[in-house]
């Protein structure tokens, strides 16, 4: 009998898992099965240039696995039972049940509504594939001068802001900020990005919450009507509760609670990797939910996940956070190093060798996900045991 695992979503974090498995792994004992609600793989972090009209090529991923022996199921997670070691789906062919001996959780987070009244009823968002081609339709029918308001200052509010200002310059665009634009950077790199926002022609609202959103406006907390004719909102990401009415062990956020491996510490054949994982970085905190941790929580996952079934000590992958690179147009961008405490270094990259620097970085991870089996080893690992289906394993 082979040992099942089973991937749980296949953005940056699930896909790269099931790359690594499948190259590291001998498939004479092991199955590896990929669920995915969508066909492609898609570049969450460059949604923001699918919305406002830029045209994206996406991967199928029935190409990007074929060949690696990973199946893929195209089909919507509805439940997972730890205690049975089953995932519910619901798909095309209708409702179903996986089972696995392992399984990875990379659901990843989708927006975060905050309980705001009239945002899930009228503002749009860029955190999913549907979610920005509706957000595309919209933008593609606004006139010279239409108003945009794009609400959050994080990463994904400042891109999303510089992109659609430098794309289509015949619209007005603006930016709520709950507190100062740019707060968290160095000082050189807060004139950078200011800069930038004043040759865009981008006002901001600064230390203006939003409290509700309307068909044609957003109401500030204190009171102020800010005219939009959209509203983009950027405020956060939230997990789906499927991890926590599953009966994991999960924090107030609802990502699952993992250890330094990534691996679930009420359910030890769980492991968590992306933004549905609450993992304590280096400095003692919680990763923030990036494309960055995305990538320190997927390595570690399979290196502890091939470890103990091959009867190796798990490595230690590094959990550090090194900087945000954050676009700015297709032409600018900034990449600020912060310290082991996250706090901003002095030091900063701007313009235009940050933004080749960025759009290096998104080819890569392209390029990664597309050759999921390029550097396999001329042997993979065996596994050590081979699961006994009542739960007990056997020597190999």
């Amino acid at each position: 009998m082979k040992h099942r695992i089973v991937v749980l979503g296949a953005g940056y974090a699930g896909a790269f898992a099931a790359g690594n498995l499948a190259r590291r792994l001998s498939p004479l004992d092991i199955e590896i099965t990929v669920v995915n609600a969508v066909p492609d793989f898609v570049e969450r972090m460059r949604l923001h240039q699918l919305a406002i009209g830029q045209n994206l090529a996406f991967r199928k991923l029935a190409d990007v696995f074929e060949g690696t022996g990973v199946r893929l199921r195209l089909a919507r997670v509805t439940g997972v039972d730890p205690g049975r070691r089953t995932v519910a789906v619901t798909g095309e062919d209708g409702d179903g049940e996986l089972a696995y001996d392992t399984l990875l959780y990379a659901l990843g987070s989708s927006v975060a509504h905050h309980g705001v009244p009239g945002v899930v009823e009228y503002a749009f968002d860029v955190t999913g594939r549907s979610s920005a081609q509706r957000l595309r339709e919209r933008l593609a029918g606004l006139g010279e001068g239409g108003a945009v308001l794009v609400v959050g200052e994080g990463l994904t509010g400042i891109e999303t802001a510089t992109e659609f200002a430098e794309s289509r310059p015949d619209l007005s665009v603006a930016l709520a900020a709950r507190g100062e634009l740019g707060a968290w950077l160095s000082p050189k790199a807060r004139r950078h990005l200011r800069h930038a926002f004043d040759r865009l022609g981008i006002a901001v609202h600064e230390h203006t919450g939003i409290e509700a959103v309307e068909p044609t406006r957003a109401i500030a907390a204190d009171g102020t009507s800010i005219p939009a004719d959209v509203t983009v909102w950027s405020a956060g990401f939230a997990v789906h509760p499927i991890a926590a009415a599953s009966g994991l062990d999960v924090a107030e956020t609802g990502q699952i609670v993992v250890d330094r491996t990534m691996r679930s510490v009420s359910h030890p054949d769980v492991y968590a990797a992306g933004d549905c994982a609450y993992a304590i970085g280096e400095n003692g905190r919680p990763l923030p939910m990036s494309c960055a941790s995305a990538g320190f929580t997927n390595l570690q996952a399979t290196a502890a996940i091939i470890a103990r079934l091959t009867a190796r000590d798990v490595p230690t992958i590094g959990l550090k956070y090194y900087g945000n690179h954050i676009s700015l147009g297709r032409r600018d961008a900034i990449f600020q190093m912060v310290d082991t405490d996250v706090r901003s270094k002095s030091w900063y990259l701007g313009g235009r060798t940050a933004a080749r620097l960025k759009s290096g970085v998104l080819k890569g991870a392209g390029w990664g996900i597309a050759h999921p089996t390029f550097g396999m080893p001329k042997r993979k690992r065996r596994l050590a045991t081979v699961p006994d289906r009542a739960g007990v394993r056997a020597a190999a």
